[in-house]
């Protein structure tokens, strides 16, 4: 018996999903609800936790995470009743056996948000990335439209990292663009992968925002994507523009059925 939960949070109160000691984690706060609820194990004898199929940092949203956990679903409404007012569960559903939102997810879609306008925005403060400066809204896009494919995205991960697997398959990116009625223009960066590398999509649009700026060519940011070292990128992006948008499941293929 597995239960596949579907969340959204605000990641500003937040020290990332993964539990930390004294730090107020999403992974703390749900699994707490589901064992006030549940109990403390689940129906395969190990104490109850959850699978996650992205591990958020510190700061960044959730419009669409997903987990799944070995016992039956919940209520969301009472699961909800539980939680504080920045993390909802918007569905909980039975699983097929075995399911697990990590290791099944397909691919994972985030945004990454920039509010380009001299004057900052008392709406969207912790929403997306403020950027009064200059900005090549066409070099954004000539540097969107070369990572589709499969690259070595070593340039846009901390230098001091677990990973040991640099490849990523992008399935999709773009900036998307918005003109704002009070003057400005709000930017979306969507991209679509079969998995992600910590910091990876922040480093990009920060490595990107660097391009628009004029301070990074656009023959410098597609010769990063060939395995270059961290040192070559450019910034970080801060966390309060990037949210796990979805995550995408393979579609289950029933058994066959010999016949008799």
């Amino acid at each position: 018996m597995v239960t596949k939960l579907t969340l959204e949070y605000d990641g500003g109160g937040f020290a990332g999903w993964g539990r930390q000691p004294g730090l107020r984690t999403v992974q703390e706060e749900l699994e707490g609800a589901l064992r006030t609820i549940l109990g403390e194990t689940g129906v395969d004898g190990r104490p109850l936790r959850l699978r996650v199929a992205g591990r958020t940092d510190a700061g960044v949203h959730a419009w669409g995470q997903v987990a799944s956990y070995a016992h039956e679903a919940v209520d969301p409404q009472r699961l909800n009743s539980l939680l504080a007012d920045d993390l909802s569960v918007l569905a909980a559903e039975p699983a097929p056996a075995g399911f697990d939102a990590r290791r099944d997810a397909s691919s994972r879609t985030y945004c990454y948000r920039v509010l380009a306008r001299r004057a900052r925005s008392a709406l969207e403060r912790g929403r997306a990335l403020w950027w009064p400066g200059r900005l090549d809204r066409a070099a954004l896009e000539r540097c969107a439209s070369v990572l589709p494919g499969k690259h070595d995205f070593t340039a846009f991960t901390p230098s001091e990292s677990e990973h040991s697997r640099f490849q990523c398959r992008i399935l999709r990116a773009q900036w998307s663009t918005r003109d704002l009625a009070a003057g400005g223009v709000l930017l979306e960066f969507w991209i679509e992968a079969d998995n992600f590398r910590r910091h990876m999509v922040r480093t990009l649009v920060g490595t990107m925002l660097d391009v628009a700026a004029g301070t990074i060519s656009g023959e410098r940011f597609e010769l990063l994507l060939a395995g270059s070292p961290r040192s070559k990128a450019g910034k970080t992006a801060p966390p309060h523009g990037l949210a796990l948008a979805s995550v995408s499941y393979a579609p289950l293929v029933p058994p066959i059925l010999e016949s008799a």
